[in-house]
């Protein structure tokens, strides 16, 4: 979603889906390698049961987002497609972190052997950290952005309703 399409969406959906929210942000992306953790249901039972495998595409906003994760079982390549925000998703850990130039990677499914392998980005403790706080300061001022923005609207809304009356 572009940032303008993102400032145009009414504020009461943002109220609306923040309990469906996943609490804590995500930190993984296209090309890593992560253990998702589900929980499945068969019959009066409970368990947890891992995938863990690349993920090669991540699409939607919101509570719509989704992200799909590809492993290999007996040389046949497998791939499931999880929401994000799912209570059925207890938690999604990164297991390595994979340099790429392309924002969906649906190419490895031709590919065979070493050439599916993609390569480790390393990144030193200093640049995390620094990141980190870039990630934050940005989401505050997406923050204060939006309630700027809703703060105009409504004072659009109350001006216009006091010109009427």
């Amino acid at each position: 979603m572009l940032e303008s399409e993102a400032l145009m969406r009414h504020p009461l959906f943002e109220v609306a889906e923040k309990s469906y929210r996943r609490p804590e942000e995500l930190h993984f992306g296209i090309g890593d390698t992560v253990r998702v953790t589900i929980k499945i249901v068969e019959g009066g039972k409970e368990r947890l049961q891992d995938f863990e495998g690349t993920v090669i595409a991540r699409r939607g906003t919101g509570l719509s987002e989704m992200f799909t994760v590809r492993r290999l079982v007996g040389d046949e390549g497998v791939e499931r497609t999880f929401p994000i925000h799912s209570s059925k998703v207890v938690r999604i850990a990164t297991v390595r972190r994979g340099k790429i130039r392309r924002c969906k990677l649906y190419y490895l499914r031709q590919r065979v052997g070493k050439a599916r392998k993609l390569r480790e980005r390393r990144v030193s403790a200093e640049a995390k950290k620094a990141a980190m706080e870039a990630k934050a300061a940005k989401a505050r001022a997406e923050r204060e952005a939006r309630g700027a923005a809703a703060a105009k609207e409504a004072a659009d809304t109350a001006e216009v309703a006091a010109s009427k009356a």
